[in-house]
């Protein structure tokens, strides 16, 4: 039986074959090209070539046997030799460790994977993690460069593949601290925005609030809740995105006039933080509830970045909280 995983917002704009070398470096590009032939492997139900150009949302299908693909002889190679500095720096990021997967804490300012004119990103940190095992670790979803916070990394292609299938059922929950600039009103509700790209992929990529019958618009829709507040000026938002859009939360929080202090592709000037407040996105990927790929859930929370706790000591934030907010929330 054929299964089938979502293109996630970071994803947008991938060559096809670039997302299976991404996901399943096992599979040849032969092999590839055989199952693109045949229509094994299709884009939203549609014939697809190696070369198309995927969009956030697009449901890849693929075939039953993905799985079973032994890797080539050079994959079963050990890992490319890493400095200590930088196997030090993995392994320091590392929150949770188990047979299937790694949960990561992303600093900000760290891409999740290479791009133009990028050197040093988590992906391609990861063969410090890889050990005596064959199999390298693999990213599953992805956070922006300035956003910190949990990430998840299987060790395995049947732990990638579940945890993928997750990921596209949106079964994962997905819990964001942000302070912003002002109190959003109402302080608990949704934002239901549908949002376009603009400008190229990297540091031009922008978002832009879209009609939903608009050309290239996607639904976007965010959950919030006001956890606490300083002078009516700033505010400790819990955030939950149902959808995964590039920059969604930041969008979605600019577009309600309380931007994300640091954010100033969205905010602009007012994004501004005041006095001892650092010029940083003041976003962070605080926790995730997904199913994992063995048995049961696996629900990790990451600790805030320094200058998100600096801010929170400020306020008198409570930065250990690790209530759900959204717990009444189904699905």
């Amino acid at each position: 039986m054929s299964a089938s995983t979502e293109v996630v917002a970071d994803e947008a704009g991938l060559r096809l074959d670039r997302w299976f070398k991404r996901h399943y470096p096992a599979l040849g590009h032969g092999h590839l090209e055989k199952l693109l032939r045949t229509g094994q492997v299709r884009v939203d139900g549609k014939r697809a070539k190696a070369g198309d150009r995927l969009e956030a949302g697009q449901a890849i299908r693929l075939p039953p046997q993905i799985n079973s693909i032994s890797p080539p002889q050079e994959l079963a190679r050990p890992a490319r030799t890493h400095g200590g500095a930088d196997k030090a720096f993995i392994a320091s990021l590392v929150i949770h460790e188990d047979s299937s997967l790694f949960v990561l804490n992303k600093p900000s300012g760290i891409p999740s994977q290479g791009g133009s004119g990028v050197t040093r990103h988590i992906d391609g940190l990861l063969d410090g993690l890889q050990g005596n095992k064959r199999q390298r670790p693999r990213l599953v979803h992805r956070l922006d460069r300035d956003t910190s916070g949990v990430i998840i990394v299987a060790r395995t292609l049947p732990a990638a593949a579940a945890l993928s299938e997750s990921l596209r059922r949106r079964d994962a929950k997905k819990t964001y601290w942000a302070l912003t600039k002002g109190v959003p009103v109402p302080r608990r509700g949704i934002i239901k925005l549908a949002l376009s790209k603009q400008g190229q992929d990297g540091r031009d990529e922008k978002m832009r609030p879209a009609e939903a019958g608009e050309e290239n618009a996607k639904a976007a829709t965010t959950y919030y809740t006001v956890m606490g507040t300083a002078a009516n000026q700033y505010a400790w938002v819990a955030l939950r995105p149902v959808t995964g859009r590039t920059h969604q939360i930041r969008a979605h929080l600019a577009h309600i006039s309380t931007p994300i202090v640091g954010d100033f592709k969205y905010g602009g000037v007012p994004a501004k933080g005041l006095g001892e407040l650092e010029d940083r996105l003041h976003l962070h990927a605080r926790a995730i509830d997904i199913a994992h790929p063995e048995s049961g859930r696996l629900r990790a929370i990451a600790t805030l970045p320094p200058h998100m706790l600096h801010a929170w000591s400020l306020f008198g934030f409570d930065a250990e909280d690790s209530s759900d907010p959204f717990a009444e929330l189904r699905g």
